[in-house]
């Protein structure tokens, strides 16, 4: 790594902060940290090339599930969330919503090292996408209308499909690298999760729950196809709409 790798710390806890600054100074990082969400959202814009976001769970003012959501409503930046909290339902939400992985508290620092690096090589193996213009916020493809503003399917007869946190980042990813195969590790790191549930074929699960909304395409043919020992591909034309 080095100082060109960048990281925030969005952390209330000024003894943590410091900690985790100075950790990650001091292994090659640039980090800047914050106290809360407004001194994000005033710094983010502020910082060149992001490289990762440590955001704890427990904030004065806004907490850092809502900051989540609107970091993944502007930005793809990988993001490690710390938590005190001891329901896992707030690590799974956290997780759907755009994490790409999560740390209890108290928390070893060199834990937290390993995590960062890690997350930091599955998204450095993420290929470029091939991306949709500005204004195509809705695209159709099979049959279906995906609302890529709302994050939502429609389907022809105007029946309107949620979509979870992951299956939309999944479709999305799929989409925008359409005709490419796509290992399970990328998908993993585009759609959010923890690099050990790969172990788990837990992309798969997701990718059969999608499958199972989407059915098939108009002419029969599967919208997603497994590549046997490769990974998955979006075969599907797509037009703007």
């Amino acid at each position: 790594m080095d100082h060109s790798t960048r990281i925030i710390i969005v952390e209330d806890d000024r003894e943590i902060a410091s900690l985790v600054s100075d950790m990650l100074r001091s292994n090659g990082f640039a980090a800047t940290a914050v106290g809360d969400g407004p001194a994000l959202r005033a710094t983010l814009p502020r910082e060149c090339d992001v490289s990762l976001i440590i955001l704890d769970l427990n904030l004065p003012g806004e907490d850092g599930l809502s900051l989540c959501r609107w970091l993944r409503s502007v930005s793809t930046v990988p993001i490690i969330m710390l938590t005190a909290r001891g329901d896992p339902i707030d690590r799974i939400i956290g997780l759907e919503i755009g994490a790409d992985d999560y740390l209890g508290k108290p928390f070893e620092p060199r834990e937290l090292l390993a995590r960062i690096r890690s997350v930091l090589r599955r998204t450095a193996a993420i290929p470029s996408a091939e991306p949709l213009e500005d204004n195509d916020h809705n695209v159709r493809f099979g049959g279906w209308r995906l609302d890529r503003r709302r994050r939502h399917i429609i389907a022809a007869d105007g029946t309107l499909v949620p979509l979870s946190g992951s299956e939309y980042r999944l479709l999305s990813a799929l989409i925008e690298h359409r005709g490419e195969v796509l290992p399970r590790e990328v998908l993993q790191a585009m759609a959010g999760g923890r690099a050990e549930t790969v172990l788990d074929r837990a992309i798969d699960l997701r990718i059969s729950r999608l499958r199972a909304k989407l059915g098939d395409a108009l002419d029969g043919s599967p919208i997603i196809k497994t590549v046997r020992g490769r990974g998955y591909v979006f075969s599907e034309v797509i037009e703007p709409c």
